[in-house]
């Protein structure tokens, strides 16, 4: 029987329903009184006893005057055991034609069957909703990649382990609230809609006010917001919310994504890695219960102290080039050609550098690893290392090959800061139009003086990918972003 038979089918039982005056969907609510996993825990304690539980039915097994269903509800499955003469003649032929995904209640009483299954055996059987499109096969599920991402709900009713991702998902965000409450962290919420995108180095989404009459854009990060709160004397500042940059979709990036952003006073980027590896290591022990995780073909222990290497030391060590001894824009150029890395006319020496890493040393960095000391073109908002102004007190944490956090020792030196938005406005006139434009408004907050500050940016479903071992950003994404099929 195809699909579209299926339907028809399923359409002419809920008009038969409806006709003998049994709409499902006229129910308004079904009390539940215990779940599956209650009844597996606490089997000994709810034997005998009368309990109402509601769910999907999974299966259906009709063996004349008794039948066996399997429900799913939130945590997992629990069976009932439906006899003819237990819930009376005309309910059992009209529950007959329940079909597979249906939505039932069923009050009975626990008990074991011979077989040793945890099971309810009903004394009434209610039909909550029909279910008029079936479920994928049942031996071989949803397993379309696409068609999981679109119908995201059918992937999780048929994929417990999808399930079990994204309720890891929740805990992990619960986790990084109360590391970060527990530190003296104050959670704050800044505007989505901006007037001027700032804070990272990526392409906005553009709205229109119609009120206002100005161009508006949705935001690429929440860094500026959250500084000019530490400039307000709040000291401890984070904020766990979606951010939107206009650019290309892969397995590591999706156009609105969820980043934690926080920044704290009288700090650094060295204080900065301890907070990073410590938050990382206590999430993954209190979601999965240990420190070592698998990623991949990689096992990967976040309990040990995380490694350091400079950039030009990880260019150096994988791709034999020293910048240390490049001392021209020229000379990096050459040396680009050499080893075939592309760049553009508008790249500096230091984005030159940047690009040898990507190309060379990111891959290896699979245990974690920080990254230390960007060059000051492509930090537009760090501080220089003292003595070494090429560089910047900024890291990145690398695990299994892929950046994870981004922090650095902020800039609050009004002047510098002006004249590194002066430069990124050079490169969009350039054609770079993922360099920052100038704030203001940004730029008058540091002028009456921010602190010393350490800032740390994490994207958050990058961590729950490496935590849940999932190969794609979309597996841990609910909807993720696709073109629409027609």
């Amino acid at each position: 029987m195809d699909e579209h038979e299926q339907q028809r089918i399923r359409r002419e039982k809920l008009e038969a329903l409806q006709s003998a005056g049994l709409d499902p969907f006229t129910h308004v609510k079904y009390s539940v009184t215990a779940r599956s996993a209650e009844i597996h825990a606490g089997f000994e304690k709810l034997e005998g006893k009368a309990v109402g539980i509601a769910g999907r039915v999974m299966t259906k097994r009709v063996m004349g005057k008794a039948s066996f269903i399997d429900i799913q509800d939130r945590d997992g499955r629990i069976q009932s055991y439906v006899a003819r003469d237990a819930i009376g003649e005309e309910e059992y032929s009209q529950f007959k034609q329940f079909d597979i995904g249906d939505i039932v209640g069923v009050r009975g009483t626990v008990f074991r069957t011979q077989k040793g299954e945890d099971s309810v055996k009903a004394t009434e059987v209610t039909l909550l909703a029909k279910a008029l499109q079936p479920l994928p096969e049942k031996f071989h599920g949803l397993r379309d990649t696409e068609a999981r991402y679109r119908q995201r709900y059918v992937d999780l009713i048929v994929n417990p382990e999808v399930k079990e991702t994204f309720i890891k998902r929740t805990q992990i965000i619960k986790e990084i609230r109360a590391f970060l409450d527990n530190r003296g962290y104050l959670e704050v919420d800044t505007p989505v809609l901006q007037t001027i995108p700032s804070g990272a180095a990526a392409r906005p989404f553009e709205t229109h006010h119609n009120t206002l009459d100005m161009q508006m854009y949705l935001r690429i990060a929440l860094e500026l917001p959250l500084k000019r709160l530490i400039v307000g004397g709040l000291e401890r500042v984070y904020e766990l919310s979606k951010v939107f940059r206009n650019e290309g979709i892969s397995i590591r990036h999706n156009p609105e994504f969820v980043m934690l952003e926080l920044y704290e006073a009288y700090t650094d980027y060295q204080g900065m890695m301890e907070l990073a590896e410590s938050l990382i290591k206590a999430v993954a022990e209190k979601v999965n219960g240990t420190s070592k995780i698998t990623y991949g073909e990689h096992e990967i222990d976040l309990g040990k102290p995380f490694a350091r290497i400079t950039m030009v030391d990880a260019v150096k060590q994988y791709a034999g080039v020293d910048f240390n001894t490049i001392d021209t824009l020229e000379a990096a150029r050459e040396a680009a050609k050499a080893h075939h890395v592309k760049f553009e006319k508008h790249h500096a020496k230091g984005d030159i550098l940047s690009l040898f890493f990507e190309e060379f040393a990111e891959k290896h960095l699979i245990q974690p690893t920080f990254l230390l000391d960007y060059p000051v073109e492509i930090s537009p908002l760090t501080k220089r290392i003292p003595g070494n102004p090429d560089y910047t007190e900024r890291f990145e944490l690398f695990i299994a090959g892929r950046e994870t956090a981004n922090a650095y020792s902020e800039l609050n030196d009004p002047i510098d800061q002006r004249s590194r938005f002066k430069h990124q406005e050079e490169l969009r006139q350039a054609g770079d139009d993922e360099a920052n434009m100038t704030d203001e408004d940004f730029l008058t907050a540091v002028e009456y003086g921010m602190p010393p500050t350490g800032g740390m940016g994490i994207g958050i479903e990058r961590l729950i990918m490496l935590i849940t071992n999932a190969a794609s950003i979309r597996d841990v994404i609910f909807f993720p972003t696709m073109k629409p099929r027609d």
